[in-house]
């Protein structure tokens, strides 16, 4: 008899292949043939997925974190403090489209049967986007183009995560899934690191990079996001031809509303997870703020190595690789425990190393850039852990058939919150009176998301 938790939670199997009459005329069974077969066919699918993100990270390391938002806000665009302060505001804005909408997306993706289709329409506007950064010249009348290309990649990019993440489900079961996202998170971490790589060295760095390009005119910038563009949308194939199309059953038959009816529907189904599963909203809550901590670690990072260690930029983007490596190998090791022990063990650790070692940051400022190396990294070994398992921690408590609407509400809650960590760190930063005291405003956002997972229950295996 098959086990259950090696099924798909809500994935119909494939075709199974005909009997295998060699294997039958020396006893082996016709189901052992079969589980074989299927075995495999999930491996490659699970391989796929991963790949999605591994490609995306051309847009999280390039675009919005290393290379493009940096050369968007150089002096070439306008005074220092006026660019960085518009590009705040332009991500803002992107940052409201994505909380009011991304509900929407993933619900009308669940009800059409068409996760994947919204996938790869998704993905590939976020690939042109990312293509068409490529004229944006150093020059201050660019700089609008500029910021409406990120703010407007970063939306589409939200909507396509909600349906990759939707997909969790589909490739793993639930005896894999921790595994399975840790996989995931992981891919993303390291093809990250292979990309900078990649373009930091064939184009960045040298000064006649690849191709004879130079520095001239921003084009080592310009070619860089026009290799990552390339990468994203190689790397995303994969995932949308291997894994089929899903069209749950429960979220077929509720049918297709209009826009703004999917709105109405949107209330009532949170006002029934309220009353039905309230554990499940208080996740979303919780998680939101301790997601935000996630995120302000990486976010200000490279601002304390270089302010408050004396790093170099050089040193700053070495520091970086090492600490993306750090956190994709975690990532991938711990998936196996989120298995085995529950997402939550592993969100709770996570997050209780990480405020030791933010702690430790701030204890041990004065002691020069092997402190940073040490504790920094330790605060990068976490990370990624408590973003899998928060993920897998979600997948656990969907109802079946409302993936991509549950994981827009993931979404959504994250975006609503994502202004703790900034004005905790500026807080005690202002307070503090040096930027070392950024540190505890970090630490403090986590510990209160740690505080409220603490009230939320875990799902039953």
């Amino acid at each position: 008899m098959t086990d259950p938790t090696d099924a798909p939670r809500n994935f119909p199997p494939s075709h199974l292949t005909p009997p295998d009459g060699a294997a039958a005329t020396i006893g082996v069974p016709t189901e052992q043939v079969e589980a074989v077969t299927e075995a495999g066919a999930r491996k490659g699918r699970i391989l796929a997925w991963g790949l999605w993100d591994w490609g995306s990270a051309a847009f999280n390391a390039v675009v919005t974190t290393f290379v493009f938002t940096v050369y968007l806000t150089s002096e070439s665009f306008g005074p220092t403090g006026t660019v960085e302060a518009q590009l705040g505001w332009a991500l803002a804005i992107a940052g409201l489209f994505i909380a009011v909408l991304a509900p929407i997306t993933g619900q009308r993706s669940d009800t059409s049967g068409r996760r994947k289709f919204w996938l790869a329409v998704n993905t590939y506007i976020v690939v042109a986007i990312t293509l068409a950064m490529f004229f944006v010249l150093p020059e201050p009348e660019h700089l609008l183009l500029g910021l409406f290309l990120v703010a407007a990649g970063n939306v589409f990019f939200e909507f396509a995560g909600v349906n990759y993440n939707a997909m969790l489900v589909q490739v793993s079961t639930p005896r894999s899934i921790g595994k399975v996202s840790g996989f995931g998170w992981g891919m993303g971490y390291i093809g990250g690191i292979v990309l900078l790589l990649v373009v930091y060295f064939g184009f960045i760095q040298p000064e006649v990079g690849l191709f004879g390009v130079t520095s001239e005119n921003g084009l080592d910038i310009r070619v860089t996001v026009l290799v990552s563009a390339l990468w994203f949308g190689l790397f995303a194939l994969p995932v949308l031809f291997a894994v089929p199309e899903y069209r749950s059953p429960a979220a077929v038959d509720r049918g297709k509303v209009g826009f703004f009816a999917s709105y109405a529907r949107l209330g009532r189904d949170i006002k029934r997870l309220w009353r039905e599963q309230r554990n499940t909203v208080w996740f979303l809550l919780s998680s939101a703020v301790f997601r935000d901590g996630l995120a302000g670690v990486f976010t200000f990072g490279g601002v304390l190595a270089a302010s408050v260690f004396g790093f170099s930029p050089g040193e700053v983007i070495i520091f970086a690789i090492a600490a993306n490596v750090v956190a994709g190998i975690s990532t991938i090791a711990v998936g196996t425990l989120d298995d085995r022990l529950g997402a939550k063990p592993v969100i709770m650790t996570a997050l209780i190393g990480l405020i030791i070692s933010g702690m430790l940051v701030f204890l041990l400022h004065d002691g020069g850039q092997i402190v940073f190396w040490t504790a920094g990294l330790a605060l990068c070994l976490f990370v990624g852990p408590a973003q899998s398992a928060s993920r897998t921690f979600l997948a656990r408590l969907i109802p079946a058939g409302r993936e991509g609407e549950v994981f827009g509400l993931y979404a959504t809650t994250g975006r609503a919150v994502s202004f703790l960590a900034p004005t905790a760190f500026a807080l005690f930063v202002t307070i503090g009176g040096a930027p070392y005291f950024g540190i505890l405003g970090i630490v403090l956002v986590l510990a209160v998301g740690f505080v409220l997972m603490l009230f939320v229950k875990a799902p039953r295996a």
